[in-house]
């Protein structure tokens, strides 16, 4: 059986996310992806060898790719029975923003962080939220319907109520729990797996 996804026009990680989930339906046969940059391609390929499949790749124009993965009985299918979270992965969203340079770029890359959590077969036992972090989590923010998608996939959502009172938004969190930084440590210190973006 051979698939096709066209996942052109799609930014990043998009491509990979769709392809993810395409392989999780199939079996066995060829998943054939269409991508319009040679990043995508690169972010493809490397997808496929961490799940020890066979992949092609080949131009077919200017900007015009196709990756053709191969799926052999039951090979990514062995994730299936995960549990349905990582109990001892806790992640940590200090700041509203991902990295360092351009606001706008740093709010761009959270909010597609937060998006990749939600895609992940195995998301974390908890999210953290503190100083800018808790407005990822309140009424109006684009990255509010994504924290309930994990919140109802079982990832506890915990937003620090000395920061939601500093930016004066303890009545607007959306989603989770206030609480406070003794919580916030114990979290951390009991984490076998830290993730800060």
């Amino acid at each position: 059986m051979k698939r096709k996804l066209d996942a052109r026009g799609l930014s990043c990680p998009l491509p990979v996310l769709e392809a993810r989930k395409a392989l999780r339906e199939m079996e066995a046969g060829q998943l054939e992806v269409l991508v319009d940059n040679g990043i995508a391609v690169q972010n493809l390929e490397k997808m496929a060898a961490q799940l020890g499949l066979d992949c092609e790749s080949s131009a077919l124009g200017e900007d015009q790719y196709a990756v053709l993965i191969t799926v052999g009985p039951g090979s990514p299918g062995a994730q299936r029975g995960a549990p349905s979270t990582a109990p001892d992965t806790v992640v940590v969203l200090a700041s509203d923003e991902m990295g360092a340079g351009d606001p706008e770029l740093g709010r761009l890359l959270m909010k597609s962080f937060i998006y990749t959590l939600t895609e992940l077969e195995v998301p974390p036992a908890k999210v953290l939220l503190y100083n800018s972090g808790v407005k990822l989590a309140v009424q109006g923010s684009d990255t509010l319907a994504d924290l309930l998608k994990l919140a109802e996939r079982g990832v506890e959502i915990l937003a620090c109520g000395t920061c939601l009172n500093y930016y004066q938004l303890t009545d607007q969190l959306g989603v989770g729990a206030v609480t406070n930084m003794y919580a916030i440590l114990e979290s951390q210190m009991a984490a076998g797996k830290i993730v800060r973006p």
